[in-house]
């Protein structure tokens, strides 16, 4: 088990929000709230993983209310399953792993994503590759050519299996050898056989260690990939300059959550009262990451060189241009 990272809060009292004015939900929701946001009611993507506990945690302590923010979750699958949301306004602030965020904002025209706060760093064994237990499997190099169960395909996760390969000569192919399978059913893939190996992210990952015994044949939080960028949220542009202050008050109530979650009980007390089966025997001995405070573009330029090198884009991406000034 790891040992958790710590992150200084961000200091700065919070503006206690007026009473929300009575208006309807919806996507015609512009609703002006007692302390002038362009929009009282949101809808945030998000997952049921310990990358997101900051958003539990906002929610439970009241947070986003004291900001003047209604939010509503609605879960994803994973970061690219969040961006046609977004782009239809169906969600107008989404987590989602970075390299879907980058790739769609570099390939789709109509797409400019922004980045308004980062979510989740990793660290040793927060993202694993995980075989049965009977497997005969032992190490990476093992599997080459065999099916891996990931969330989404060309994603962090495969970039991080693609990246945790290359030193040891395995090539993965994006669609070969990649199943897509959400983090819940997992285990199942696991036990049916449908897969060889799965990248398990926390807190699944020691959900089948404990259930089924379940073996890591790679920590993914290593070597080129070690203390590596994540995921974060995101709007889309249009939507920051139509709501800046709206995208403020998401921005500070989130980054004092994130500030939070540097205390590893409240995150172990909040993880099962939203991850699906997670119980608190996993919760308190699973790994975790970071849950950064900043943006930090220095950092999040890391994901978009590695993108490059493994050609998820053609040319090199500057990260600051996917920034959210207000952020910055």
């Amino acid at each position: 088990m790891s040992a958790s990272h710590r992150r200084t809060v961000i200091g700065g009292a919070l503006a206690i929000a007026l009473a929300l004015s009575g208006a309807a939900c919806g996507d015609s929701g512009e609703n002006t709230s007692g302390n002038g946001l362009e929009k009282s009611e949101i809808t945030l993507g998000t997952m049921t993983i310990a990358d997101t506990v900051p958003v539990q945690i906002a929610i439970s302590k009241g947070l986003f209310k004291a900001e003047g923010l209604t939010v509503k979750t609605q879960v994803i699958q994973g970061g690219a399953a969040g961006i046609p949301l977004l782009k239809s306004g169906r969600l107008d602030f989404s987590f989602g792993n970075y390299v879907s965020l980058l790739t769609a904002g570099v390939k789709d025209p109509g797409f400019k994503p922004k980045i308004v706060a980062e979510g989740f760093q990793g660290a040793s064994k927060t993202h694993t590759l995980m075989v049965r237990k009977d497997s005969p499997y032992q190490k990476i190099e093992d599997l080459k050519g065999k099916k891996i169960g990931v969330n989404t395909r060309r994603n962090i996760s495969t970039l991080m299996i693609r990246a945790a390969g290359k030193p040891v000569g395995v090539e993965f192919d994006e669609d070969k050898n990649f199943v897509e399978v959400a983090p819940p059913a997992m285990e199942q893939a696991l036990k049916s056989k449908s897969v060889e190996a799965v990248q398990a992210i926390e807190p699944f990952g020691t959900q089948m260690q404990q259930s089924i015994g379940a073996r890591m044949v790679a920590d993914l939080s290593s070597g080129p990939t070690a203390e590596f960028p994540i995921a974060g949220y995101a709007a889309t542009e249009e939507f920051i300059k139509e709501h800046p202050k709206t995208t403020a008050a998401f921005q500070r109530a989130l980054q004092k959550a994130q500030g939070m979650a540097a205390d590893r009980k409240l995150v172990q007390d909040t993880l099962p009262t939203y991850a699906k089966g997670i119980d608190a025997k996993v919760a308190a001995t699973m790994s975790y990451g970071t849950f950064p405070t900043t943006l930090n573009a220095t950092r999040l330029q890391r994901v978009a060189d590695v993108m490059l090198q493994f050609g998820y884009v053609d040319k090199k991406i500057d990260v600051k241009n996917f920034i959210a000034t207000s952020a910055a």
